[in-house]
């Protein structure tokens, strides 16, 4: 056996972060989980978007590019790796606001040529689809629910570069939909801990929100009709009452949150269904990761769907499934091994659909299919 170890970079949206991870390879080249997180550094930027309700793109790539090397000297040393000791570095070279990519990119490329090292691009979504291997050492196949403030996506995890998509939000990501969410009801952001925590003292039989896509056949989702019903009903209590009570707050948190957790779990018992046919049986196991696998309405609504289904649910710790440079770190050590190394000169994509073969869930442009 030998081990790579990897140096990550990840600056997608508003988290600053280095990390460097190690791998462990067999002598016939097949890579054996778990792997080591030596160090894992996140800068986050939440204070810094807090007046604006939500993420500024300029802000956001001019913080990265202020820590980003702050963040990959502290993952080093936390490590006690010297950069000499690195066998590569990856980073997330796409999707995500462009800004803080090409921040991320052009200081790996710095890196990678100032050490002579390999320097592997990775795609963002692949860094969360891949994150079970690293935590839990899971094998392929696997169905992956990748549920995030900017995505929302069934995969098939087949291999290290295998991605088919079973379905996804045609719409709005659970994410943002709850951010969207709290802003409607005046809470802070980000939205998704924020309407988790209100919805414990509420009632979610109290108003009836909407399913969307329930009635259709397929793993698609929608939830921007949902966070216009929601705005509907906080209107009728306003307009009814004058205003919204604590209670009345709790209560539409909590519909919102059932609703939104009801929509995911019956789509992803059909996603099960469909990926069992695509692997000829039923598929081993289920893995979830993105910010809003923290939610604990959905991990319980998936725990009980994986025990009825006799399957193991693959739940990372939360510092795993939001956005962090271990997951990137991983997934470019597992491209390393697998001889996947992009040329110095890869470049920042906003869009990079991660199954290539799939139609586009939410159209295209002259930047490229979005999803």
């Amino acid at each position: 056996m030998d081990k790579l170890t990897v140096l990550g970079l990840e600056s997608s949206c508003d988290d600053t972060a280095a990390a460097v991870v190690e791998l462990t390879r067999a002598a016939d080249g097949q890579v054996t989980g778990p792997g080591r997180v030596l160090a894992s550094v996140v800068h986050g930027q939440t204070d810094l978007h807090a007046a604006f309700g939500g993420v500024v793109p300029e802000l956001a790539a001019r913080a990265h590019a202020e820590k980003l090397d702050l963040a990959v000297e502290q993952a080093l040393s936390q490590a006690e790796v010297p950069l000499s000791a690195v066998d590569a570095i990856a980073v997330t070279s796409g999707p995500g606001l462009i800004g803080g990519v090409m921040s991320g990119v052009m200081c790996a490329r710095g890196l990678a040529a100032g050490a002579g090292l390999p320097l592997i691009g990775v795609n963002h979504l692949a860094g969360h689809a891949l994150t079970p291997r690293m935590t839990d050492g899971l094998e392929f196949p696997y169905l992956m629910l990748l549920v995030s403030g900017g995505h929302c996506q069934f995969l098939l995890v087949r291999g290290v570069d295998s991605f088919t998509r079973l379905g996804g939000t045609i719409d709005d990501a659970p994410g943002e939909a709850f951010d969207k969410c709290a802003r409607l009801l005046g809470l802070e952001q980000p939205g998704g801990p924020a309407v988790e925590r209100e919805a414990r003292a509420g009632d979610p039989t109290a108003h009836r929100l909407p399913r969307p896509l329930l009635d259709r056949p397929g793993c698609d989702m929608s939830f921007s009709g949902l966070k216009t019903a929601l705005l509907r009903a906080r209107d009728g209590i306003v307009a009814q009452k004058g205003g919204l009570s604590v209670q009345d707050r709790a209560d539409l948190c909590a519909a919102f949150q059932a609703a939104a957790s009801d929509v995911l779990i019956e789509k992803t018992r059909r996603a099960l269904d469909v990926a069992a046919g695509a692997c000829g049986g039923q598929v081993p196991a289920l893995a979830v990761a993105g910010g809003v696998a923290a939610n604990t309405a959905l991990r319980k609504g998936l725990q009980s769907l994986a025990d009825a289904r006799g399957i193991a649910l693959v739940a990372p710790p939360l510092r795993y499934c939001t956005d962090n440079a271990a997951m990137i770190a991983w997934a470019g050590a597992e491209r390393l091994a697998a001889d996947l190394v992009e040329p110095q000169d890869l470049v920042p994509r906003p869009r990079w659909p991660l199954d290539r073969t799939s139609p586009s869930l939410l159209g295209s442009g002259k930047k490229g299919a979005k999803a």
